[in-house]
């Protein structure tokens, strides 16, 4: 069984994992409301809370899989990216534990542990896919051929699609996380209401969101306080469904120019209902097979992380003892 740990941005998680990709547990620890009063996360309070729960969600993990240390054959972390105070916590965590009992460890890539995602379970995804990874610090497009690594398609230029959320709920009065809130709040508005741009740069598979964001500006300046609040709703839907179909359209022109047969989402706009249900509708019209994990494998989770271990090379003690965290991706 593999012990995963992540600890990248503000959720503290453990999770266990076998070798055939059966999620045993797989616990997050949330500091959304710690953070709610900052409208963001804030790294050093992000990095204390870390060290304060830690120790209590891993036991918490083992005990929900039924197991102890004891019968931990790998100890997994996440090295990067993220918050690299975050990130110390876990992967310092992960080394005492594997050293302990001179067990071997993984240092896993956040973004290819969202890639690889719905390897996980009963019906686990088979290469080649494309994945669509979107989340609050990251948007981009990759190929499988093998579940050791990814191809990068096309990236977002500027904002993620869930950094993109999180600003536009600041605009529209929303707390924090404002992902959440506007996929909630869209469900009573009208989404054709406001003609907001779906960006699409060149000729390749980026991504932009900037241009929409500012859109969204203006749209609340022009409307005024007041009426900001009675038609937030409706912007709110307008705003979601911009962000989504340019995701989509994306993903589609992926599809058709790699010829896969099966597509795979990752990340926190990963739990988005409408981003699901339109892509489950995409499938349908290309005739594709798509895999949606499970809200808790879309949020960062460390059982995506365990099971992207399973496909990684594996570091004997005490080589492991001299890694070290990474804030940014290559």
């Amino acid at each position: 069984m593999i012990l995963g740990i992540e600890t990248s941005c503000d959720d503290t998680c453990a999770a266990v994992v076998s070798e055939a990709g059966i999620v045993r547990s797989n616990v997050i620890a949330s500091q959304g409301l710690l953070h709610q009063r900052y409208g963001g996360v804030v790294p050093e309070i992000a990095a204390r809370e870390h060290l304060a729960v830690i120790g209590p969600v891993i036991d918490d993990a083992l005990e929900r899989a039924g197991a102890e240390l004891a019968d931990i054959d790998v100890i997994a972390a996440t090295s990067g990216p993220g918050l690299i105070g975050a990130l110390l916590i876990g992967l310092s965590t992960a080394k005492a534990l594997a050293a302990a009992r001179q067990l071997p460890m993984v240092a896993v890539d956040h973004l290819h542990a969202h890639v690889v995602a719905s390897a996980l379970g009963e019906r686990p995804i088979e290469p080649p896919f494309v994945a669509l990874v979107a989340s609050g610090g990251h948007t981009f497009l990759a190929r499988v051929e093998r579940f050791e690594e990814h191809q990068t398609l096309g990236r977002t230029l500027d904002d993620a699609a869930g950094e993109a959320f999180d600003k536009g709920a600041r605009l529209l009065g929303l707390p924090y996380p404002g992902g959440p809130e506007i996929d909630r709040l869209a469900s009573e508005g009208d989404s054709e209401a406001f003609a907001f741009p779906r960006s699409a740069p060149g000729e390749g598979l980026d991504f932009s969101f900037s241009g929409l964001k500012t859109a969204l500006l203006y749209a609340v300046r022009d409307l005024g306080e007041a009426r900001t609040a009675e038609r937030r709703a409706d912007l709110a839907a307008s705003y979601q469904r911009a962000i989504v179909e340019a995701l989509l359209a994306r993903l589609e022109s992926a599809v058709i120019r790699e010829r896969v047969t099966r597509v795979a989402i990752g990340g926190g706009v990963g739990a988005n209902r409408e981003l699901r249900s339109g892509i489950e509708a995409l499938g349908d019209r290309l005739g594709v097979e798509v895999w949606i994990p499970g809200f808790s494998l879309c949020t960062d989770n460390a059982a995506m992380i365990a099971g992207a271990a399973r496909f990684q090379p594996r570091l004997e003690y005490p080589s492991y003892l001299g890694l070290d965290a990474y804030a940014r991706a290559a």
